[in-house]
């Protein structure tokens, strides 16, 4: 049993009441199919193979790689220490016309703040502010839609995808400092 109960406000009640009266089987398919892209599972996976390559094959891409993966590593690891001290339930779990229009159900019960999702997603989007304007604001886009999947899903409330998606953008400007040297700026465009 966590130490605090989270209730959802009236405004995710609302939204989530929307998306389960008027989803279908496709958009939940598809939007399961774009939630991958945000997995923890998938995104240390693919932090830990840029760590390697940078690593092995690119000297000059060490410190972006440093910072990457110990993101990575933090965002994996405070969203399951914060679902620890929060009990929430998912929306997905509070609605039966929902699951006849297609809604799956998604982690544990009780499992919904803060979004661990959308907590890479946030911090993706933070770290993005390295880049030059183009693909910066190409990765904000992909981020914040790879985060509402969670909301369209009712997998989780949308104030518990922007509290994960802000501890993102937190956890990343607070490592920033300590992995990345102090010459790191943004690229140019």
């Amino acid at each position: 049993m966590a130490l605090v109960a989270v209730k959802p406000t009236r405004i995710d009640t609302a939204i989530a009441n929307e998306i389960a009266d008027h989803t279908n089987a496709g958009l939940e398919q598809a939007a399961q199919t774009l939630t991958w892209a945000a997995d923890e599972h998938v995104l240390l996976a693919l932090a830990a193979a840029g760590w390697l390559y940078a690593h092995l094959r690119r000297p000059q891409a060490r410190p972006a790689a440093n910072h990457v993966l110990a993101v990575t590593l933090a965002t994996a690891a405070l969203p399951h220490a914060l679902k620890s001290v929060f009990d929430q339930t998912r929306p997905d779990r509070m609605t039966v016309r929902g699951h006849r229009n297609g809604v799956p159900f998604s982690g544990r019960p009780r499992d919904a703040f803060p979004s661990g999702h959308a907590m890479h997603m946030g911090a993706l989007a933070s770290a993005a502010g390295l880049l030059p304007t183009r693909p910066r604001r190409a990765v904000r886009f992909i981020a914040v839609a790879l985060s509402l999947t969670r909301v369209a899903l009712l997998a989780h409330w949308p104030s518990d995808v922007l509290a994960g998606f802000s501890l993102g953008i937190v956890v990343e400007r607070l490592l920033r400092p300590l992995t990345l040297p102090r010459r790191h700026k943004r690229v140019q465009s």
